[in-house]
């Protein structure tokens, strides 16, 4: 066989490889762009998702005959209504974690050193007391609470963005509202697309607060009745943890539970963890799965990568809003390929197979 016989089968498979190489630079050039943007983009996906909540709303007032710009403006009173509240709350809870972090930070050095001693009498190396130490110096607490601080300036700051987007973004949905009217059949398969994203990330954040402000009350009562100081704060850190998916438990649990050593000792630390576990655990990881997974279709193992891949991209937005994100980009990159079918039962989308 002559060696321009094997010509045809090695050009293709080189371009091929090829191909696949641009589409991963392509992907790495994009992602870095949207990490160092990740100021604008964090901001704008919080408008996008809050719009798409709240853009039922538009339904029931053109049923009844109002003017588009009459349900625009309730699209945008409710979406400011909603931003609103998430504002006052993250304003609260930080405000209160701050006084409580130069309240207690003398009894949070003394509970440490009280822990390195038992530590070292069961032989803990002097690196391990070390760390610890590092992470319950005053010092080290009080910049934590400035840190916060800052971070709700600018919060507060990005708001004035989202404020705007989510004016443009009202406005805008009316009008794509009517892509299938003014561009006949060939609209009418990515609407449904984007249609059934929409639908998915509603139902996913419905889902999350639900659960989210039972476990909320559920804690903040059981910390209460333990006396616990602040319980309405741990409250509102475990509705907001609650929408990180997978470690949210985690993240709601540990400021409690080390309030609780510093107040009670390790009786009410272990009191503390217990209901979390019964409560948190029982609902987030036996019973909320199920219902976000029939929402959103997404694999368990692909939720939880979600999770650190968005946050490592666009910051601590990323882990709120990893579902939605990763919604977007597999309707934007999967969703009606037909070649692509089995990614997207790869990604957990059981539908192709019901409908196949």
């Amino acid at each position: 066989m002559t060696p321009s016989s094997h010509a045809p089968a090695t050009g293709p498979a080189l371009s091929q490889a090829t191909r696949i190489l641009l589409g991963l630079a392509a992907a790495v050039v994009v992602l870095a762009g949207m990490s160092f943007a990740r100021g604008i983009i964090g901001p704008l996906a919080v408008a996008v998702v809050i719009v798409i909540i709240c853009a039922p709303v538009r339904k029931p007032l053109e049923r009844w005959g109002l003017p588009t710009w009459v349900a625009t403006t309730a699209v945008i009173l409710v979406s400011y209504a909603v931003l609103i509240v998430m504002a006052l709350l993250l304003a609260f809870a930080v405000a209160e974690f701050t006084e409580l972090a130069i309240e207690y930070a003398p009894a949070l050095r003394e509970t440490a050193d009280a822990v390195i001693a038992q530590l070292s009498a069961l032989g803990l190396d002097a690196q391990a007391s070390d760390a610890i130490t590092g992470v319950f110096t005053p010092s080290r607490i009080l910049g934590l609470a400035t840190s916060l601080g800052n971070t709700v300036l600018v919060a507060l700051t990005a708001l004035f963005f989202i404020f705007a987007y989510l004016i443009f973004m009202a406005a805008d949905a009316a009008r794509y509202a009517r892509a299938e009217s003014s561009f006949g059949a060939s609209a009418r398969a990515p609407m449904a697309r984007f249609a059934q994203f929409n639908g998915s990330v509603r139902r996913y954040f419905v889902v999350n607060a639900a659960f989210g402000l039972l476990v909320a009350v559920v804690d903040a009562l059981a910390l209460w009745a333990m006396g616990v100081p602040a319980p309405l704060v741990w409250g509102v850190l475990a509705f907001v943890t609650n929408f990180v998916p997978n470690i949210g438990f985690v993240l709601g649990l540990v400021p409690p539970a080390v309030l609780a050593l510093v107040v009670g000792g390790w009786p009410l630390a272990i009191a503390v963890i217990a209901v979390y576990c019964v409560a948190n655990v029982g609902l987030q990881v036996l019973v909320q799965p199920k219902f976000v997974s029939d929402a959103v279709n997404l694999s368990l193992t692909l939720s939880f990568v979600s999770v650190l891949f968005w946050t490592f991209i666009i910051g601590p937005l990323g882990a709120i809003l990893a579902i939605p994100l990763t919604l977007f980009a597999r309707a934007l990159l999967l969703e009606g390929d037909p070649h692509a079918t089995w990614l997207r039962w790869l990604t957990g989308d059981t539908t192709v197979t019901e409908r196949g």
